[in-house]
């Protein structure tokens, strides 16, 4: 079969293990992948399971005024291609709606990837249906390929509905890693969207550790300090929790928001410990180290929230009792059998339930047992990635090219 042409936000990210997993595995299954990064990557740690990728990496110009030689060219070269036109004309419907500086962004960087991509693409599949979609599909347009898309939270939830729609109906398929999500695209165009969940890599990850004898409870939580992950609520639900008990936090992640983070848990003193980014063996690190599992996650005012967050199943691999909210799509995988859901924002509820579980050992070592069995029972990756591995072999393949 042909080339893949792989079109992502960054490479790597700390934040997108599920992204690294998935195209590892694809290679491991035999796909030809090229990957194509609209940003450099801006962490300063690297999960080492990224660097098992083998694809070439390509960064396509991240502002346009820093290469306006390669842009040029790119677009010059474009102009010649036989689907130009049509999608310039698309560019033009959707700059009417959207009439922002990062809609002419994603045009030009298409223009770019058409260009430059390698002749034995056939088929473009981006990873996010907002930005990177809109680079896939231009391109896809210029060179006369056909595209799909994985789906994920945020572009699901804050990308307009005439552009999902107009998006989903132009390519060959949509992913999505959540029911919820699955539900409303395949409304916008019935028949274009398959729910595929990450699933873990169980091979990746060591037994659960053994947690006998342990007097003081640790609370792990690991996820960037962005305004949907609710770290203002966990913190004061963890203020709020009664004085007698023996706890004490770990947060494993960077973000905009750790200054304000960091002031609000001040006044918990030495309980309370930030560790900043870290790559996968930090993370692992962490949940071993640890008892339970918090994650507040909640809607914001535009619509942005969780689908369901991969340090969920990761966590539950190390057999961590987990406590979170009923946001996005977190029910998906935790339930009353593997930890304790509470409503957004409820902070009183919040901190009850982790008063529960540090007072409750035994309840812990039920709930975090059941996690575990169901991370591996209903989660598997490889029966994931063999879904999408078939859905891709059928795009890549000339015969199935529009």
């Amino acid at each position: 079969m042909s080339r893949i042409g792989v079109i992502v936000k960054g490479w790597p990210r700390l934040s997108e293990t599920f992204v690294a997993q998935e195209l590892v595995g694809l290679e491991e299954k035999g796909l030809d992948l090229d990957l194509w990064s609209l940003r450099h990557p801006t962490d300063k740690k690297v999960h080492a399971l990224a660097k098992r990728l083998k694809a070439h990496v390509r960064y396509l110009p991240e502002y346009l005024w820093r290469e306006p030689g390669r842009v040029l060219r790119g677009w010059w070269k474009a102009r010649g291609l036989p689907g130009y036109r049509a999608a310039f004309a698309q560019f033009i419907r959707d700059w009417r709606r959207d009439p922002t500086p990062n809609r002419g962004r994603r045009f030009f960087q298409a223009c770019v990837l058409a260009a430059e991509a390698d002749p034995a693409i056939g088929h473009f599949y981006a990873h996010f249906i907002h930005t990177p979609g809109s680079v896939a599909r231009y391109a896809a347009m210029i060179r006369g390929a056909s595209w799909s898309a994985f789906a994920h939270a945020k572009d699901i939830w804050t990308t307009p509905e005439w552009e999902k729609r107009e998006k989903l109906q132009s390519m060959r398929w949509c992913a999505t890693c959540t029911k919820a999500g699955a539900e409303h695209l395949d409304a916008l165009a019935p028949g274009k969207t398959r729910y595929v969940p990450h699933g873990l890599d169980a091979t990746r990850w060591p037994e659960p550790p053994s947690r006998d004898g342990r007097k003081t409870v640790t609370i792990v939580s690991v996820g960037r300090m962005v305004p949907k992950k609710g770290y203002d609520d966990l913190i004061a639900a963890l203020a709020m929790l009664p004085r007698d008990l023996d706890w004490r936090f770990v947060h494993v992640g960077g973000g905009p928001l750790k200054d304000a983070m960091l002031a609000q848990a001040a006044p918990l003193g030495t309980r309370v410990e930030f560790r900043g980014a870290g790559d996968q063996d930090s993370v692992l690190t962490a949940l071993r180290d640890g008892d339970v599992f918090a994650l507040a996650s909640k809607v914001t005012s535009d619509g942005d929230r969780d689908g369901l967050p991969n340090v969920l199943m990761e966590a539950a691999s190390q057999n961590l009792a987990l406590v979170a909210t009923e946001a996005g799509s977190i029910a998906d995988f935790v339930d009353a059998e593997t930890g304790i859901l509470v409503p957004p924002g409820d902070r009183a509820a919040l901190a009850a339930a982790l008063a529960r579980l540090i007072a409750d050992p035994a309840l812990r070592a039920r709930l975090g047992e059941a996690a575990g069995l169901k991370v591996r029972r209903d989660f598997p990756f490889a029966a994931n990635r063999d879904k999408l591995h078939d859905l891709l072999c059928q795009c890549g393949s000339p015969s199935t090219r529009p």
